[in-house]
């Protein structure tokens, strides 16, 4: 790092700019924007000037918004994939359980993703959500509060990729909800539902988000796993992802959701009385996974 570079870092003092920008900031009533605001111009001047940003940098970057902004539609959302690939959407939920340490026994949450969607199908305990090939797989637990009681008639919305990495939003020739369902927690906190092992995918590679990953040299890989959507009256909704141990990406996905509670071992279960209570093939993969959900703040106990 040059004495240049570290002189401006080391800087305290604000551009003259910069103190223009936020002097008009100083009539919004509303505290909290104006708060975000400020910083954020900032940061922003803080930025250009540590970089020394170029005139025509700056326009590629405007470019480079506004080619995201047109890559988003109602199956993609190209900006929450930037947000995920810059590491910002796992920010913000480490920043939040920080403040909160009695989140801590929950499951912990993951990324939503941008290919979630509305209006998966009611499914019966037990349905299997596969329209399309895979290896079959069983997953199966409770639904429990912080002392270890359960919580009955949760919303359980699940979703994962085909074999060909994916969606049934992305892919006009997968079957309608391939994949794709809404449960309910029975009476003892329980669920279970059969489908494929996820594999590996890459996230979207021909819009500005893909390109710029290739770009700076990052791989586009995102692990094999299963998003879970959880929802239930008087406690924080979780969203969360499973992913498999076995998978050659789970160190380094490209949008870094992977916690270590999440990973989980998909077991052979070669049992053939299990196979034929779950109308499975022998052998299938079988996934144990209770998910700890935390009251919401001021609901009874």
């Amino acid at each position: 790092m040059s004495e240049t570079t570290k002189q401006r870092m080391n800087r305290t003092d604000v551009h003259p700019i910069t103190e223009t920008v936020l002097a008009t900031l100083s009539g919004c009533e509303d505290a909290r924007l104006k708060q975000i605001m400020s910083a954020l111009v900032r940061h922003v001047h803080a930025f250009a000037e540590e970089v020394q940003l170029t005139g025509d940098e700056w326009r590629r970057g405007i470019e480079f918004l506004t080619q995201t902004g047109k890559k988003c539609d109602g199956i993609r959302q190209e900006f929450i994939l930037l947000s995920d690939t810059l590491g910002l959407s796992i920010m913000l939920d480490a920043i939040h359980r920080q403040q909160d340490v009695a989140e801590s026994a929950a499951t912990e949450n993951s990324l939503l993703g941008p290919f979630y969607r509305e209006g998966a199908h009611d499914e019966p305990f037990g349905a299997n959500i596969a329209r399309t090939e895979g290896e079959p797989a069983l997953f199966r637990g409770r639904l429990i509060d912080e002392a270890g009681k359960p919580v009955p008639n949760a919303l359980i919305e699940v979703w994962e990729t085909a074999n060909n990495g994916m969606y049934e939003g992305q892919d006009p020739d997968q079957p309608e909800s391939n994949l794709r369902g809404r449960f309910r927690s029975g009476p003892n906190g329980e669920y279970a539902f059969r489908s494929i092992k996820p594999t590996p995918y890459p996230i979207p590679t021909d819009g500005p988000v893909g390109q710029m990953l290739l770009a700076v040299g990052r791989h586009p890989m995102r692990p094999a796993h299963v998003h879970f959507l959880i929802q239930a009256p008087g406690y924080d909704t979780i969203t969360t992802a499973l992913y498999s141990s076995d998978d050659p990406y789970v160190e380094s996905d490209a949008v870094f959701g992977v916690k270590r509670s999440l990973v989980v071992e998909y077991v052979k279960n070669d049992s053939p009385s299990d196979a034929t209570e779950w109308d499975l093939p022998s052998p299938f993969f079988d996934v144990h996974r209770d998910f700890v959900l935390v009251r919401s703040s001021g609901a009874a106990r």
